[in-house]
């Protein structure tokens, strides 16, 4: 049930190693909310949706839940599904795996974002993910700290499998495409040979973004022979304040939005990417792309203390200065490039399915894993949706 063009980059990798599994066969779901977003994502690994639910215009919360629940009910007629995963902490993630439940049809957590927020739809958010949880007999998480949150709100430790993130595998793969990015500027500037940096900055508070712009100017100006992209956000107040310190600098190249995959190939092709995004603070790092972090701090604590990630503030003197240093050959930018991921290794989609694949078979041959594994026997008759079939399995993010 993919919702969201996020929920398409997490799940791409599992659906495309299921199809390749020997005995696991994908159900792929969307809640057609968002198909300009999520249909793209799909289809560049061939990937077609098995069913649209159809949820157009923007439901009620209570709406939501009561159209998938329904639909739900006529896939499993359809398909008879033993298991359904679910991704994030969502409405609609959570609508499915209490539809899934009522069904007896075993629910898997693959765990989302646990960023801090403050947004109003945080505590729904977590109010989801503890339902979820509830529901799960098999928790997908990515690092060991997720682990241990998720065993913290209730997750059984031997039903938690480590297998690293989902987006580092789709990163790395898009990037292997090596797309061309579409806007004439851009690609002239990724074909130079001259140092790039690419800056994303998702923050909607315009005093940081003219800070974050600020430096990059100072950085643009002292290094004139580095090139710098940055696709610009909507927010028309980020956009102006950007316009007004780079604008009118020759080796800077302001764009819209890029698309997935053209900018994955950008960021491999990237001396140093500035940004204060948490999910490319952890997936950039496999591209071996420095990363330095645009803000006063980060939840990717992992990130520092492995030394993939460095966070340099919004201070503009300090950001450029920080910059200049990981785009000199020091040895800080040697230690950042020699720096094992702690987020996952790209191979998290395989991971999963032989996990699943496991699970189906009878076999005790717990798969390779990026961290801690599960337990067979607790998954199988613990419980929360025991698996008690063979998997005929159905995708669902959010």
């Amino acid at each position: 049930m993919i919702d969201t063009r996020s929920d398409a980059i997490a799940s791409v990798p599992i659906i495309r190693a299921l199809h390749r599994h020997r005995l696991l066969h994908p159900v792929v779901t969307s809640t057609g909310q968002h198909r300009e977003a999520v249909e793209p994502i799909l289809a560049l690994g061939g990937i077609t949706v098995d069913h649209d639910l159809a949820c157009v215009g923007e439901p009620s919360p209570n709406d939501l839940v009561a159209a998938i629940a329904s639909q739900f009910e006529r896939i499993e007629c359809s398909h008879h599904p033993s298991a359904l995963l679910v991704h994030a902490d969502t409405t609609a993630a959570m609508a499915a795996a209490i539809s899934a439940f009522h069904l007896g049809v075993a629910v898997v957590h693959l765990d989302g974002d646990r960023s801090p927020s403050s947004a109003p739809s945080a505590v729904l958010d977590a109010t989801n993910r503890r339902i979820i949880s509830e529901l799960a007999c098999l928790h997908l998480v990515t690092t060991s700290a997720s682990a241990r949150s998720a065993v913290s709100e209730g997750a059984p430790f031997d039903q938690v499998y480590v297998c690293g993130s989902t987006n580092i595998d789709t990163l790395r793969w898009a990037a292997a495409l090596q797309r061309r990015p579409s806007d004439p500027a851009v690609a002239a500037t990724a074909a130079s040979a001259d140092p790039l940096v690419v800056v994303v900055a998702h923050v909607d508070d315009d005093g940081t973004v003219d800070r974050i712009a600020s430096g990059i100017a100072t950085l643009a100006e002292l290094r004139p022979d580095t090139r710098f992209v940055v696709p610009m956000q909507p927010n028309a107040a980020g956009r102006r304040t950007i316009v007004a310190h780079l604008g009118d600098r020759p080796n800077v190249v302001l764009s819209e939005l890029l698309p997935y995959a053209e900018v994955a190939g950008l960021l491999a092709r990237a001396d140093l990417l500035v940004t204060d995004s948490g999910p490319l603070q952890e997936a950039a790092p496999a591209l071996h792309t420095p990363v330095l972090v645009a803000a006063d701090g980060t939840d990717r604590t992992e990130g520092v203390e492995a030394g993939t990630i460095a966070v340099a503030g919004t201070d503009p003197d300090q950001l450029a200065d920080r910059c200049e240093r990981l785009l000199d050959d020091t040895p800080e930018r040697q230690t950042m490039l020699a720096s094992a991921n702690p987020y996952g290794d790209g191979e998290a989609g395989t991971r999963i399915a032989a996990a699943l694949g496991c699970l189906t078979d009878g076999s005790h041959d717990i798969p390779e894993r990026f961290g801690p594994g599960f337990d067979r026997t607790s998954v199988m008759g613990g419980g929360r949706g025991a698996i008690t079939n063979g998997l005929r399995f159905a995708t669902a993010a959010r």
